[in-house]
């Protein structure tokens, strides 16, 4: 799953990501209420959690401008506060849950994957594309019935992969999705982590499912 951390509390954000990132998930952190919003309105993620008090926009800000836009992307609020009215309105506002500080990293990580799970459904944990099976609950990869043994990152890569199959993505989009940061265009990383990737999945396999696009990037071939 992709994460999105709006937290302004540079210590917690960075114990937060820690802890997921452990747990295999692709994190993106903001301790700014107007970036913050700019991610989450304009990158998809799983599910996305708000500090409430944050510098320019507010946690529950953000939350409505998103529910306004018909962004049902799972919202877990993070607060100081222990008042009842404030817990109310952002639940009124389309949140899906919430947790007080202090807190635990540990439960907080368990609530994401509650929300990840609640949000994808047994029909979305399920990726399948002709004889290849990607299982986004237990992290369980297959071609043909043979497991397949990925990194975390080669996990992201196809699972990115196999959400639009004939897709075709640049390296600059695969960068941002999977390494979530901006590197060297003249990098090979994406092309490095494809070869790899394709090694696994393809193998000596006759039909090959990942295809290079040249001068372009990379696609997933197959139906859905």
């Amino acid at each position: 799953m992709k994460i999105l951390i709006v937290e302004d509390e540079k210590k917690i954000a960075s114990l937060i990501r820690k802890d997921l990132e452990a747990r295999g998930f692709v994190v993106d952190v903001s301790h700014h209420g107007d970036e913050g919003y700019t991610f989450a309105t304009t990158r998809p993620y799983d599910v996305v959690v708000l500090d409430i008090m944050l510098p320019g926009r507010d946690g529950l800000s953000i939350l409505r401008n998103m529910r306004e836009r018909g962004m049902n992307v799972p919202v877990l609020l993070l607060t100081a506060r222990s008042e009842l009215n404030e817990r109310l309105e952002g639940l009124n506002l389309g949140a899906d849950d919430y947790l007080t500080k202090p807190f635990y990293v540990e439960e907080l990580g368990a609530r994401i994957q509650a929300l990840g799970r609640r949000a994808s459904g047994n029909a979305r944990s399920l990726l399948k594309i002709e004889d290849l099976t990607l299982n986004l609950l237990t992290r369980e990869v297959s071609r043909a019935n043979r497991p397949i043994e990925l990194t975390n990152r080669e996990f992201v890569l196809l699972e990115r992969l196999m959400r639009s199959p004939g897709r075709v993505f640049t390296r600059a989009q695969i960068l941002e999705q999977v390494w979530n940061s901006d590197f060297d265009p003249g990098s090979n990383l994406v092309d490095v982590y494809v070869q790899r990737l394709r090694k696994k999945v393809d193998g000596d396999s006759p039909e090959r499912l990942i295809e290079t696009i040249r001068g372009v990037g990379y696609r997933i071939r197959g139906s859905a």
